[in-house]
């Protein structure tokens, strides 16, 4: 049975994908959560990194050691850097990923291949993230890819970098990034959240409308994981 590795940085992101599972179990190694389970036959483990470097790296050198798993996927959220990536489409990255995805049956899932950015800090304004892409050649921007990419590439497993797109340059975030998670603590303070949207009630309704998109977005991720994780029967994600 192959050995396959999926991380989220947070559970709002895995929640869909995790209910797909058959055989679920928890475990924890090395002081690391882990979800165990099966899609087909297919034995899976997937923990969540945390946002940003700091805790990323911790984690995933936790959870990879003393370990060979056959192929990983690096899964979540990501925000995009252009016009052209809309909210709810998948992004592979293609800078960071080196698994041969040919053998994958991805018919019905449309997966645009771009460059991917890891940044340290989410970015707040339009204007921000269209220099930042015209800056990097990045189509996509995330705060954790890059490190899982390096641990993955030290022990030379297979990596899929794998995204759906949950805010753009048109469509930001409803909130200041600081509001919406504190990256030290790795917490919303909902009480700090609660103050903003009562003293800008005119910001409610994007609110609102974040929700209905991470929540369609996890769907959305959920299917495409799904999908790849069933074109794999009989390739073990083997490098170029």
């Amino acid at each position: 049975m192959t050995s396959l590795a999926v991380t989220f940085a947070l559970p709002s992101e895995s929640a869909e994908f995790l209910r797909q599972l058959g055989n679920k179990s928890r475990v924890k190694k090395n002081g690391i959560s882990i979800v165990r389970g099966t899609i087909g036959h297919r034995s899976i483990e997937v923990i969540h990194t945390g946002v940003g470097e700091d805790i990323c790296k911790k984690r995933i050198e936790k959870f990879l050691e003393n370990q060979q798993f056959d192929f990983l996927i690096s899964a979540g959220f990501a925000g995009s850097l252009n016009h052209q990536l809309q909210v709810n489409d998948l992004v592979a990255a293609k800078n960071f990923s080196t698994a041969d995805l040919k053998h994958a049956s991805l018919s019905n899932v449309s997966i645009y291949a771009g460059n991917m950015l890891t940044v340290r800090a989410l970015i707040d304004s339009s204007e921000e993230r269209e220099r930042i892409g015209r800056e990097s050649g990045a189509s996509a921007v995330d705060m954790e890819t890059e490190f899982i990419a390096r641990a993955c590439a030290d022990r030379s497993i297979p990596l899929l970098a794998l995204r759906v797109i949950t805010d753009t340059p048109s469509q930001p975030f409803p909130a200041p990034p600081s509001v919406l998670f504190d990256v030290q603590q790795q917490r919303t303070h909902l009480g700090a959240l609660a103050k903003f949207f009562i003293t800008h009630p005119g910001r409610i309704p994007g609110l609102v409308q974040f929700a209905r998109r991470i929540a369609r977005a996890r769907k959305t991720l959920a299917s495409a994981l799904n999908a790849v994780v069933h074109g794999m029967e009989g390739d073990n994600g083997h490098r170029h």
